[in-house]
């Protein structure tokens, strides 16, 4: 009953904050203000403590600019975690923007949506993704391509790297920052949570998305390592599969040292 209770007054402290930010970000979204960069972290940091997740950093964001953040991903809840460290902007597939509320949400942050399976439009939007960054935005590519079961980093893609590339000719020192993070779901209640529980974290998406969100609730106390690894340099010359290579050795690394309890430093 007292769960229940628990739930039923953080879902309703949740939703008053949206009542309250969403009219404000539609404001700053149509007048362009700066703050509709600021008021995503805000909900997300309340969502955050609402949903019980507790976030721990390793390492630090590389305050150099352009800059891009490829992290892991396990989850829906990645996009809280990192949404409440740095006011970012996301690269989603298309089909979230239809997703009930988080699809709101993702407009609201102004996420730039993305068609993997459509090669002629991959260009606008690899153009639209060098234009955020080069505005100074924090762009966040889950480069894996899907979510996973939050044990392991699955294979990288390399396709939308391509941006860190259109990007070069608007960096003011010819170079794009892109910065390796690892996502790992640690502890359910302070125990560590081993691989059988880690799917209650994980949403690998064959799992419907309200019994998952329900099993998040439930929980009630989630503790997330998110490791800031070291940063690539892309200049003119780069490769784009050697920059992809390096993402991933490195987000395994960081992930794999986390969830065997043995953290390392990448920096």
């Amino acid at each position: 009953m007292i769960n229940w209770v628990r739930i039923v007054v953080n879902m309703t402290i949740l939703a008053i904050v949206t009542i309250v930010l969403a009219p404000i970000q539609v404001l700053a979204l149509f007048f362009d203000w700066k703050l509709r960069r600021r008021l995503p972290r805000l909900w997300h940091r309340v969502a955050c403590r609402m949903l019980g997740i507790r976030v721990h950093v390793h390492g630090a964001i590389d305050r150099r600019r352009p800059l891009m953040l490829a992290a892991n991903h396990a989850s829906w809840k990645d996009i809280l975690v990192l949404g409440s460290l740095a006011d970012v902007v996301f690269i989603a597939k298309t089909e979230v923007a239809s997703w009930p509320v988080f699809g709101l949400l993702a407009k609201l942050q102004k996420s730039i949506f993305v068609v993997r399976e459509e090669r002629r439009r991959t260009g606008d939007q690899v153009n639209e993704i060098a234009s955020r960054m080069a505005d100074g935005e924090i762009v966040v590519l889950f480069p894996e391509g899907t979510t996973s079961d939050g044990n392991r980093v699955l294979e990288v893609k390399t396709s939308l790297f391509g941006a860190a590339s259109v990007a070069l000719p608007l960096a003011p020192q010819g170079v794009v920052h892109v910065q390796p993070v690892a996502i790992a779901y640690t502890r359910v209640h302070g125990l560590p949570m081993g691989r059988y529980h880690r799917p209650i974290a994980g949403w690998p998406g064959d799992i419907t998305l309200l019994p998952h969100l329900m099993g998040i609730l439930k929980a009630g106390a989630l503790d997330v390592d998110v490791s800031f690894g070291e940063t690539y340099d892309y200049a003119e010359g780069s490769n784009r599969k050697h920059l992809a290579a390096f993402v991933e050795s490195r987000m395994r690394r960081m992930l794999l040292g986390h969830l065997r309890g043995r953290p390392v430093s990448d920096l």
